[in-house]
């Protein structure tokens, strides 16, 4: 009356996973499509709904344990197999003492029961059980020694329990970044009920709660200051991915000679046509354009002229792709995943706008597959949006390059008009090229960047929008 349900594939490259959360406990009901389990690859974390309906049985793989692809991971019956048998004997163990503990304490408070040498000693263990909601029992007093009283307390906590095992849970899930979001908006997290998995509090409960409760925060803080990270003085396990993205950072850079290369580039023009256009882009294509997309499309433009930073090394070989597939680094509360955009060279700044807007969104709420996380061959971080003006970012084999652009400025700059030089305020970016220095040499990335730089100060991008 029960069947297993597997680890399933999770992608052509994908052979195993690990069990990071269970989301359901032996006795749960579980409907099709609802997350069992939570899983981390060496590409994605991502959850695993169940494809039957029923009661959890049993559950055959612990937490934190690799599995391969096609393991059974748990059982899911109609409840009367090994659903039933488990639930008994867990809450037995707990009700043996709790019964006797439980009334005792209730008893504590009444002037007949402070005499008794046997209850003297019990009011120490009293706070725990949580004496306050319990007065319902304080008119049974004749129930507290005798027997019968003992199945009823078995009731009792467990209703106790669930909520604090739920608010438990959802504390250990706040992330940084939602606790962050909390302090702006002045919202108390103790306050906010989760919507998430296991009652996590997300992003979208605290914009909830901010938007219905008035923001007492915002007297109290008339400056910007900087939270407290709730990490700070704790110690905490690498995630998978975490893991995984420390060993291939480590690999590359012992596998590789990587330095890095910045131009800056003057993108006035392309600030006055996406201030000209962005209303008209975003009624036909529903996104808004950033400039992302006009930086995506003159990388691919000049990795078509300048192909070697789109190459890959195997062996004493350099193999040159006939496609740009651009890796799109995106900032996410589990770590930095990067997407890939097929065919990038081949899309309009429409195409290449929409295909980031998606993957950066799918990344971010755990959507992805993991092949859209292979087969990239060149990388664009835009570190630019948080604010750094440049930086040299590691080049992750097998690609040899990666771009790095900075923060769109304005500042003053030195500019020819009618010959004559003279100082104006300008739209100014830095791009940082880090790459590979066994087969890349530093003039081919000059080459690269310059192409780059000629392409946006140009700015002859209306025939490239796509709209």
């Amino acid at each position: 009356m029960s069947e297993s349900v597997n680890l399933p594939a999770l992608g052509e490259s994908v052979t195993e996973g690990t069990v990071t959360r269970w989301l359901k406990n032996v006795g749960d009901r579980v409907e099709v499509d609802e997350p069992l389990l939570e899983v981390s690859t060496d590409k994605v974390d991502t959850e695993i709904p169940s494809p039957i309906a029923g009661v959890v049985e049993e559950i055959l793989v612990a937490e934190d344990e690799t599995v391969e692809v096609g393991t059974p991971l748990v059982r899911i019956g109609d409840g009367a197999g090994g659903g039933a048998a488990p639930a008994a004997p867990a809450a037995e163990p707990v009700a043996a003492p709790e019964p006797v503990a439980a009334p005792e304490p209730v008893a504590a408070p009444e002037p007949v029961a402070a005499p008794e040498p046997v209850a003297a000693p019990e009011p120490v263990a009293a706070p725990e059980p949580v004496a306050a909601p319990e007065p319902v029992a304080a008119p049974a007093p004749a129930a507290a020694p005798a027997p019968a009283a003992a199945p009823a307390p078995v009731v009792a906590p467990a209703p106790a329990a669930a909520p604090a095992a739920a608010t438990a849970n959802a504390a250990a899930y706040i992330t940084p970044i939602v606790r962050k979001l909390a302090a702006e908006h002045g919202v108390d997290l103790a306050r906010v009920t989760g919507t998430g998995v296991g009652g996590r509090i997300r992003k979208q409960d605290v914009i909830a709660a901010a938007g219905s409760a008035p923001r007492t925060a915002a007297p109290s803080t008339p400056r910007a200051e900087l939270e407290v990270s709730p990490l700070r003085g704790t110690t905490a396990a690498m995630s998978r991915l975490r893991k995984v993205i420390a060993e291939r950072a480590v690999i590359s850079m012992q596998s590789t000679a990587q330095l890095t290369t910045v131009v800056e580039v003057d993108v006035t023009k392309v600030a006055a046509l996406r201030t000209a256009v962005k209303a008209d882009f975003e009624k036909a294509t529903g996104t808004k354009l950033s400039f992302l997309p006009f930086f995506a499309k003159a990388a691919t433009e000049a990795l078509r002229a300048f192909p070697i930073i789109n190459a890959t090394v195997d062996g004493d070989s350099i193999v040159y792709p006939d496609t740009e597939n651009l890796s799109i680094a995106v900032d996410t509360e589990r770590g930095l995943l990067t997407p890939v955009i097929r065919n990038a060279g081949d899309l309009s700044i429409a195409d290449l706008a929409r295909e980031i807007a998606d993957l950066a969104a799918r990344t971010r709420d755990n959507q992805l597959k993991p092949d859209e996380l292979a087969g990239g061959t060149f990388t664009l971080t835009n570190t630019g949006s948080r604010g750094a003006l440049f930086d040299t970012p590691v080049v992750f084999l097998p690609q040899v390059a990666i771009l790095g652009t900075g923060i769109v400025s304005k500042k003053p700059a030195v500019i020819q008009v009618d010959g004559s030089d003279v100082i104006a305020v300008r739209s100014m970016v830095y791009f940082a090229l880090s790459y590979d220095h066994r087969i890349v040499d530093g003039a081919d990335a000059a080459r690269f960047l310059s192409a780059v730089k000629a392409r946006l100060e140009e700015a002859d991008f209306d025939g490239d929008l796509g709209i």
